[in-house]
């Protein structure tokens, strides 16, 4: 009996632990890993004691039937306490993790009676399935799952009705009068739950992952249309400049001949004047270029050139090196984001308060500021970023954020005296 009730311990605790380190493997937290040990270890502890009493008052069947109230609710709550995730993305994670693991545990259940295996056996089994989930889940899953989290904030609501539903199965079918052990019952179990759940899965991350592309797919058409402008402004302007410079060719002639005639009666001081005002004229026809990254080029002059076309100042401080510590086109996607969401912000102010700081520094690691004046107020979530304030804005922000991540960059958002900012540092 000791012998039985001590393998049930073992398997619940085992069970445990390998559902919370799968759980982990998708979770970014917010306290240091001592801490975080200590907390499991609180944990593990509860689990042994409350599942020990369930075991001596009802055996194997009580516990099963109690298992989501002991374990699984306050494993949720832990996890929202020690995640950097929203609620909803807190409880997806964990109940995805133990549709996972009941699954399991219920086939290594099944096939362990199915050969006659023997308990010590069956954990071992478990040890290596749970070992290889959490592996394969940190190694494949964890980069997706985050970038899903940042790059699709909303909705996780809907999302985790789908493990809840699974759990909410789980505990109807623990609770029906009769077995919950009996092989047949855990095969209806088993087919009838896992099949359409897998093909809810499957749909959904599609859906995620279209939404995802199409993000994608529509800053490279930003940053390719932004690249187009900028050619054609460029292009535009290098016809001006050869027009002005034909002009100046053709009154070159009467020039000079001014300037001699200046210069024979010794009239210095206005040959000085006469050339000095012929070069700033040469200079007004000049073509700006801000940095040698010809993307980053394309940007600075099509954004700069349409925020003056809307009455916005702009301040500008650009010393970049030739070679970048990031990809040139995805930093220009960060950059036109940042300056599209300051033009946009200047649009709301009166014409005499608009302006735009730009400072981008560094060498070898790059420093990227955007400042804009705001009058209103900006609403700041959790990790410090705006909060958008209509429907189907906020993609820059998350834009920004997914680059961060990729590239090992932080960025600050914070509105000080009047002025929204954003720096990035990479």
């Amino acid at each position: 009996m000791m012998t039985n009730m001590m393998f049930l311990l073992l398997r619940a605790l085992l069970i445990t632990i390998m559902t919370l380190g799968m759980m982990a493997s998708l979770t970014d937290f917010r306290f240091g890993y001592r801490k975080l040990l200590c907390v499991l270890a609180a944990y593990c502890l509860w689990v042994s004691c409350s599942s020990l009493v369930l075991l001596r008052l009802g055996g194997e069947l009580l516990l099963l039937r109690l298992f989501y109230l002991t374990i699984s609710l306050p494993a949720i709550l832990l996890t929202y306490w020690a995640a950097n995730d929203t609620p909803a993305q807190a409880v997806f994670n964990y109940t995805t993790q133990i549709m996972v693991s009941a699954l399991s545990a219920s086939m290594l259940r099944w096939l362990t009676d199915s050969f006659g295996l023997s308990g010590t056996v069956n954990l071992l089994l478990m040890c290596a399935f749970y070992l290889t989930a959490i592996y394969l889940e940190w190694r494949f899953l964890r980069q997706p799952f985050r970038t899903l989290i940042q790059v699709i904030p909303a909705r996780w609501g809907v999302l985790t009705l789908i493990p809840c539903v699974f759990c909410g199965y789980l505990i109807l079918v623990a609770a029906w009068p009769g077995s919950y052990l009996d092989n047949m019952a855990q095969r209806i179990y088993v087919y009838t739950a896992v099949i359409p759940l897998v093909f809810v899965y499957i749909a959904v991350l599609k859906s995620l992952l279209d939404q995802y592309r199409t993000q994608m797919e529509r800053q490279s058409t930003m940053l390719l249309m932004v690249q187009i402008s900028a050619l054609k402004e460029k292009l535009q302007r290098v016809k001006e400049v050869e027009e002005g410079i034909r002009i100046q060719r053709h009154d070159l002639r009467h020039q000079l001949q001014a300037v001699a005639e200046l210069v024979a009666r010794g009239d210095r001081e206005a040959a000085l004047d006469f050339l000095d005002a012929a070069r700033k004229r040469l200079d007004e026809r000049k073509e700006t270029s801000w940095c040698r990254p010809p993307v980053l080029d394309a940007v600075f002059a099509s954004y700069f050139d349409q925020a003056q076309r809307q009455g916005v100042r702009v301040e500008a401080k650009i010393a970049l090196p030739d070679t970048l510590p990031a990809d040139e086109g995805e930093l220009a996607i960060v950059l036109a984001n940042a300056l599209e969401n300051a033009i946009h912000a200047n649009l709301e102010l009166p014409r005499e308060q608009r302006n735009i700081r730009c400072k981008m520094v560094g060498t070898p690691s790059i420093m990227l500021e955007v400042s804009n004046p705001c009058t209103g107020a900006v609403l700041f979530d959790g990790e410090g970023l705006p909060v958008a304030q209509r429907k189907g804005h906020g993609l820059g922000v998350q834009s920004i954020c997914a680059f961060c991540r990729k590239n090992g960059a932080t960025c600050q958002f914070d509105l000080t005296d009047g002025w929204f900012r954003f720096r990035l540092v990479l």
